[in-house]
Order: C-alpha cells, then sequence, then structure tokens
C-alpha cells in the first residue's frame, strides 16, 4: 500500500511525536498515525496519548482542525496569556449557573487566552474568601490546562510553569490591594455572589 501520498495532505502539518491541544482535553502527543476501517471506509487517525490522564484518542486526521486540535501556542502567546493573569478579574453579575457554563465553554475551547481568563477571574489569594466547590473545581482544571501548555511550550516542569502563573496572579492590582487591605474592606466590583 501506498499510503503516504494519499494520507500526506490530511495530515494538516501535524506528525508523530509532537505536542498537540485537544480542546476537550488540554495538552497530549500525537503518539502515532494509524489507518483503520471504519464501516467499510478507511480511515487515517491521529493517536494522541494523553499521560496524566493515562487516556488515548484517535482524531481522525481530515477531522483535526474542525474538532480544535492545534498545535501548542507559540512563545509569544505564552507570554501574552501571563500579561492576562496580571488583569483586573472581570466577573459579570450574573448566576452562577450561567457563569460556570461559560466558564466551561472557555476551558473547552481549547484557546490558551480564553483559558486563561478563566484562572484569572476564578483565582483566589489566601486573604479572599474561600470558593465553592464548582469553582474551585473549574479554577484547577482551567489551571492545569494552562499549566500543562507552558510548561510544554517553554520546556519546564509543570512546577515551574505554575510558579510562574503564580508570579504573574500576584502581580494583579486586586491581589496586591486585597493582601494590604484590612479586614473587613472590600472593593464592590470585586465581590463575587455565592455559588448556589
Amino acid at each position: 500500500m501506498t499510503t503516504a501520498k494519499k494520507t500526506t495532505p490530511g495530515r494538516q502539518g501535524f506528525k508523530t511525536g509532537e505536542a498537540v491541544v485537544y480542546p476537550a482535553h488540554g495538552v497530549g502527543r500525537i503518539t502515532a498515525i494509524e489507518e483503520q476501517e471504519i464501516a467499510g471506509y478507511k480511515l487515517e487517525l491521529f493517536v494522541v496519548s494523553f499521560e496524566k490522564d493515562k487516556m488515548v484518542l484517535r482524531v481522525p486526521t481530515a477531522k483535526a482542525n474542525s474538532v480544535g486540535m492545534r498545535k501548542l501556542a507559540e512563545p509569544e502567546l505564552v507570554k501574552k496569556a501571563l500579561d492576562v493573569l496580571t488583569g483586573r478579574a472581570r466577573v459579570k453579575r450574573t448566576m452562577w449557573s450561567r457563569r460556570a457554563q461559560e466558564y466551561e465553554a472557555k476551558i473547552n475551547s481549547g484557546d490558551l487566552l480564553a483559558v486563561t481568563e478563566v484562572v484569572r477571574d476564578l483565582y483566589r489569594s489566601e486573604a479572599q474568601p474561600e470558593q465553592s466547590y464548582s469553582e474551585r473545581q473549574l479554577y484547577e482544571a482551567a489551571l492545569d490546562r494552562i499549566v500543562r501548555e507552558i510548561s510544554s511550550v517553554n520546556r519546564i516542569t509543570e512546577t515551574e510553569a505554575l510558579k510562574l502563573i503564580e508570579q504573574s496572579l500576584a502581580k494583579s492590582p486586586r491581589r496586591a490591594k486585597s493582601e494590604a487591605e484590612t479586614e473587613g474592606e472590600s472593593d464592590g466590583d470585586d465581590i463575587q455572589e455565592e455559588a448556589a
């Protein structure tokens, strides 16, 4: 079989061994490109392994872009994402269930900047009130996604990537102010309604 000629155009620049971002699962690695027969059709598939989750996903090569699979972010985009973390949290005054859906959509978009916004908006310093369970779950999911991508792009450990993220979060105007405030005082714009 001469599959190389036929299938190369459908691979959209992805190759074996390359780290990629799959929107619903974060950073994975293409471990193989295989051909399978499904319902009488031959289909070329990327085999994407997510080591941390102990999961393997098979993505049709022709559908990789349409499902949102992408290459890792460029270093400039990572720098921009870290800058987003230093900004002021933008929390809409809507019901938590609606905000949670928006955060979930951003996390599953696979867009590094959108996921970074979720981390920025849901971050709580030691001096701030505790998060609800659902807020914490969304925060940790978003944080895990950006930690993995930043560590892959910058070729550093996940612990080092987490330190970079925490340093950026600490530079936020709200964080710096809240650490200096005395208990009982707060800025009305920054109060989040309690999760229901």
